[in-house]
């Protein structure tokens, strides 16, 4: 255990090191950091500033050694770690760098965090991985492309995303529900439209739907339209602070938290009538939910994910002004009108209007294809009692 004098004396030897190196000295650094490691052998920086000293000196061999050395003290030392990605990509070995700046950008906090040298350094980094995996891909595309042609596109869909995340340039995404997560359920972005036999009768609805909206849009009952995010003074609004109470994201409400909207039905028979007809997904006090929902022009609904997995949400668009889009996972998909699909939103997604007008679409909680009936049935018996319990019922 060193002594309160034997760390006086290795801070004093470490500041006289350091000097020397901003002096460009690295024969007089190279002594104090010898004397410095009598007293403290496996400190990182230490060995961090040997290897700083002996570049100077232009022994580079020994340089990436005492980086190692600084490594194996503290394997999360960031600068050694940048630093030997540098000089191994300055070697020649980029692809060895690109390993060790993977490693460096999997923990290192955002460049706006850290000094501006160590800051630039990770954007190096993140530039040469990013280049990297450009080169994996397109070697990996090249050698696999004869094997690719043998199959559709329906056939290569999962093969092409895995590709994607394994060279960096997706993620892997999984349900991430804020509140009820079931477990066991395939971890599906947008689902098969051979699991909703009703699929096509209900985009077939789209014309008296579009009728509907229209017919709504120009009576009173516009005014109905409200902001969805609306959460109370003081709540953590977290990446909603730009759409809170906004109307630049609103909705007219069918059905919400499990309540049907009597006088919406009225007003858009055909629409509810088209709802109805679904497997909607039935939990009272938590749904269904179904609404028209309107995104303003150049807006952006930023990424997040929805309570649960039991559900799955069905978007049917209405009004196309121009381009908008919509992601699940790392699938960014084009609306098109008479088009719907139905995915997890307990998987990151978001939204955006990039025209010049508001977008609308219908959105309908439909039933997760893969839970069995009795597990339905559980489930919308559990939700309410969630609420019940936190009322303060007990046990019959």
């Amino acid at each position: 255990m060193m002594t309160a004098t034997g760390g006086a004396q290795f801070a004093t030897l470490m500041r006289a090191a350091n000097a020397a190196l901003d002096a460009k000295d690295a024969a007089r650094a190279l002594q104090l950091l010898a004397d410095a490691e009598r007293l403290e052998p496996k400190n990182p920086d230490l060995h961090y500033n040997r290897a700083f000293a002996l570049k100077l000196a232009n022994d580079f061999a020994a340089s990436l050694k005492s980086l190692d050395a600084a490594l194996a003290c503290e394997p999360y030392h960031l600068p050694a770690m940048l630093s030997k990605g540098e000089m191994l990509a300055n070697g020649g070995l980029k692809r060895d760098a690109a390993m060790v700046f993977r490693n460096a950008l999997a923990f290192a906090p955002p460049p706006e965090r850290l000094p501006p040298q160590l800051a630039e350094s990770l954007r190096r980094a993140s530039a040469l991985v990013a280049e990297d995996n450009a080169a994996q891909r397109d070697f990996f595309e090249h050698e696999v492309a004869s094997l690719k042609q043998k199959y559709g596109r329906s056939e290569l869909k999962r093969f092409d995303e895995c590709l994607s995340i394994f060279t960096g340039f997706g993620r892997a995404y999984f349900p991430q529900p804020t509140m009820l997560h079931f477990p066991a359920l395939p971890p599906v972005c947008y689902f098969d439209r051979a699991l909703f036999p009703w699929l096509e009768e209900y985009e077939a609805a789209t014309p008296a739907i579009q009728e509907d909206l229209e017919s709504l849009l120009a009576s009173p009952a516009s005014e109905e339209f409200s902001p969805y995010i609306d959460y109370p003074p003081g709540a953590p609004i977290n990446q909603w602070g730009e759409l809170n109470k906004s109307r630049r994201w609103s909705s007219y409400f069918f059905w919400k938290d499990g309540t049907r909207n009597e006088s919406a039905f009225e007003r858009a028979p055909r629409t509810g009538a088209a709802i109805d007809k679904l497997p909607l997904f039935d939990a009272p006090e938590f749904g269904p939910a179904a609404f028209f929902s309107s995104l303003a022009a150049h807006s952006h609904i930023p990424p997040h994910v929805g309570s649960s997995n039991v559900r799955s949400i069905v978007h049917l668009p209405l009004i196309l002004p121009g381009r908008a889009w919509f992601r699940v996972g790392n699938e960014r998909r084009d609306w098109k009108i008479g088009e719907a699909w139905v995915f997890d939103d307990s998987i990151d997604h978001e939204a955006m209007n990039e025209a010049d007008l508001t977008r609308t679409i219908l959105i309908v909680d439909v039933w997760n294809p893969y839970l069995t009936e009795p597990e339905r049935e559980l489930v919308s018996a559990l939700l309410p009692l969630s609420r019940a319990y936190k009322r303060g019922a007990r046990p019959a």
